[in-house]
């Protein structure tokens, strides 16, 4: 829901439909551009939610109606990757901006929070690349 770039939004977008998901994204004007940028999928259209007025007042309205909420997000207690369960119950999955990540109090509010582990020197994968590996392993794919 923080996700930003267009490239990154057309990937989830892409993945999100590979995998049977849809993807939420607030409903303001660069959302709306940078999906019709980044759609790759042009003459179908995927499931997308388009979330208004707050992204919080949507998680707060999803997690009310028994929804799971899990992050990706390098923090203390991260459930690694390969130790996943694929979800038995209805999911949102929550990625952060490309720079700043899920906020702090967002993350202080989910039920499981996941981390990708990697061999290499970089800190971290881009987000897309990381969201669309966490939505295959929750739909039972990877």
């Amino acid at each position: 829901m923080w996700v930003a770039y267009d490239a990154n939004l057309g990937t989830l977008l892409r993945t999100c439909d590979a995998v049977g998901a849809c993807l939420a994204v607030p409903s303001t004007p660069h959302y709306r551009t940078a999906l019709t940028v980044g759609d790759t999928l042009k003459g179908r259209r995927p499931c997308i939610h388009w979330v208004a007025p707050s992204k919080e007042a949507w998680l707060d309205a999803e997690r009310a109606a028994g929804r799971r909420l899990v992050a990706v997000e390098l923090a203390e207690g991260a459930t690694p990757l390969p130790r996943l369960a694929p979800a038995r119950v209805p999911t949102v999955l929550l990625l952060g901006h490309e720079r700043h990540g899920v906020p702090d109090d967002v993350l202080a509010n989910v039920d499981e929070c996941v981390e990708i582990p990697m061999a290499g020197w970089g800190a971290s994968l881009n987000v897309a690349v990381a969201g669309s590996l966490v939505l295959y392993r929750l739909a039972g794919l990877a």
